[in-house]
């Protein structure tokens, strides 16, 4: 397998439209192995096509992993997706705030409602339809990888322009929102 380059703002692919997949071959297949490395050595939890340089309706994503009754990590728990071709079909009405990164938007984060549930069909990476219904955290990925075939980026739905902040700043405001939780009103 080989690590892909992965394609970062201002570059146009990431504002263009995909075009279907038609062809489910060897060559497919091996584009579908090398993104999913390429997602998991950038420690993403999706990569859509246009972020790798390709203009097609193709996504990875890998759900978090599930957790224990103590909150700890169950071992092998991740959920891998291939989605091909995927078209949201359903959306609930109840709409949720959550903070997004992107691969290609390096160092940045910001807020963008979704919403909590969502069905998808879609094929799988060989060709196969598939329907899935999703909410939480994984209805969330969908979204913005689904929003990437079309594309649309999360700073385009940001909750409002203040909401975006590097990395480091945004670690700030949660230490200091932990720090003002600690000290006991007067």
């Amino acid at each position: 397998m080989t690590k892909l380059d992965i394609v970062t703002l201002p570059d146009p692919i990431l504002r263009q439209k995909t075009r279907p997949v038609t062809r489910f071959d060897d060559e497919l297949q091996t584009l579908i192995d090398n993104m999913i490395e390429t997602m998991r050595e950038a420690n993403g939890v999706g990569l859509a096509a246009p972020q790798i340089g390709r203009s097609i309706q193709l996504t990875v994503i890998e759900a978090l992993p599930k957790e224990d009754e103590e909150g700890n990590e169950i071992p092998d728990s991740r959920q891998l997706f291939v989605i091909v071709n995927p078209r949201i079909t359903w959306v609930s009405r109840e709409m949720v705030d959550g903070i997004e990164g992107c691969l290609s938007i390096p160092g940045y984060l910001g807020e963008v409602e979704r919403h909590q549930a969502i069905r998808v069909r879609a094929q799988n990476r060989h060709g196969k339809k598939i329907k899935l219904k999703l909410n939480g955290w994984t209805a969330r990925i969908f979204q913005h990888e689904i929003d990437h075939l079309q594309g649309i980026l999360y700073i385009d739905k940001l909750t409002s322009p203040d909401n975006f902040w590097t990395e480091e700043a945004f670690q700030e405001i949660q230490e200091k929102m932990k720090e003002e939780e600690a000290i006991p009103n007067a």
